[in-house]
């Protein structure tokens, strides 16, 4: 018996409903086993299709591991796998919904920083008048360690970010932040502003591929339904059979 490719797609929310859409649009439907709680579906008009509901982290982690063959998740949770993510998960398609930037943002109140290089300023400053080195709150270590060291700036600390991210300048426990918004007006709630040159990515829901999962004749056949004829030859290129 031929194993299914199996499919991850986001389990709850906005993004499942995006995805479900997404489907629509291919002409599919998604049938979630157990009702609206169920972890696994199925696509009628794909049989050799096996779908699982998960996070959206955890869709990224199964690309990344081999454990699904195709997934929909967020190009920041892929990029935060590590910068040598493109060889281990290809992206595929760009889906249009699930648009979200990471940028690192200072208080408002800081009127001489605008860009990253006014950080490194500040940063050799802190370090010079405190002794201690610039906290950076976030949930993107390796986004953020890589941006960082693009502008050269290394007079700095990554800090755990435990609850709201926004809300650790104003709370004391960090003096920027690296996030995710959307437009911005979470940041700007809690007195935060975007540096000029402080978005890292400008992220949004991708149908990815994973590269160490095994993949067969037949599955590599079932994912080209899922691709117009421009991705397949993509496809072909970084999946090859």
């Amino acid at each position: 018996m031929t194993e299914p490719l199996i499919l991850a797609l986001p389990s709850k929310g906005r993004l499942k409903e995006q995805c479900e859409a997404w489907l629509a649009s291919a002409g599919y439907a998604l049938e979630t086993a157990g009702g609206g709680r169920g972890y696994t579906a199925a696509i009628p008009g794909l049989p050799g299709v096996s779908v699982q509901l998960l996070s959206a982290g955890s869709i990224a982690a199964a690309l990344d591991n081999g454990e699904a063959h195709l997934g929909v998740t967020g190009e920041d949770l892929l990029r935060e796998r590590g910068e040598d993510i493109d060889a281990r998960v290809a992206l595929l398609r760009p889906l249009g919904f699930g648009h979200a930037d990471v940028v690192v943002a200072a208080p408002a109140a800081w009127i001489d920083v605008a860009t990253m290089a006014d950080v490194d300023e500040v940063a050799h400053d802190f370090l010079a008048r405190t002794g201690g080195r610039l906290r950076v709150a976030t949930k993107y270590n390796v986004l953020t360690r890589s941006f960082f060291a693009r502008h050269g700036v290394v007079d700095y600390r990554i800090v755990a970010s435990a609850g709201a991210t926004e809300g650790a300048p104003a709370a004391g426990t960090a003096e920027l932040i690296v996030d995710i918004t959307s437009t911005g007006s979470t940041l700007k709630a809690n007195g935060l502003k975007i540096l000029a040159d402080g978005v890292i990515l400008k992220s949004q829901a991708n149908l990815a591929a994973s590269r160490t999962i095994a993949w067969s004749a037949v599955q590599r056949e079932t994912a080209k339904s899922l691709l117009n004829p421009d991705e397949v030859a993509v496809f072909a290129k970084l999946i090859p059979g």
